[in-house]
């Protein structure tokens, strides 16, 4: 019996390895297929914060266009929305890299965010923060 041990402890450390995959795997959120309709839309209503001078800034950034925020760049490749006879949200597929004077770019968030839900999938960064709003159809006039 002690001879099989560490035969049957490798088989449950493999075995709990698969499963936290699986499982890992099956906790991403998946927008836009929760049996809700949603509508892209070409424009992603994004908020940033400054956490050195607490400012907060809202960015009205177009689907593909880049946004700079501070040392990161913002680039929404997705923005949906439910229609207004459902429960409200907002989802958008972020890419943000930071940008510093002299380093290579470095990739700090590709992914969705839920505008109802903005910790589920946080960016995380020591000095900005960044969120999702909504998603419009168009600028607001007089922008």
């Amino acid at each position: 019996m002690f001879r099989q041990a560490p035969r049957l402890l490798r088989a449950t450390v493999v075995a709990a390895a698969l499963l936290c995959a699986v499982t890992g795997a099956m906790a991403q959120p998946a927008p836009a297929n929760d049996g809700m309709p949603s509508s892209p839309m070409p424009l992603a209503i994004l908020q940033g914060l400054d956490k050195i001078t607490a400012r907060i800034y809202t960015l009205e950034v177009a689907i593909g266009q880049t946004v700079g925020f501070g040392t990161l760049k913002v680039t929404p490749r997705v923005c949906r929305k439910r229609p207004p006879e459902y429960p409200p949200e907002s989802a958008a597929y972020l890419d943000i890299v930071e940008e510093r004077p002299g380093e290579t770019p470095v990739q700090r968030f590709s992914g969705w965010m839920f505008a109802s839900s903005p910790a589920l999938n946080p960016l995380e960064h020591p000095v900005y923060d960044v969120w999702v709003i909504d998603c419009r159809p168009q600028r607001a006039p007089g922008r």
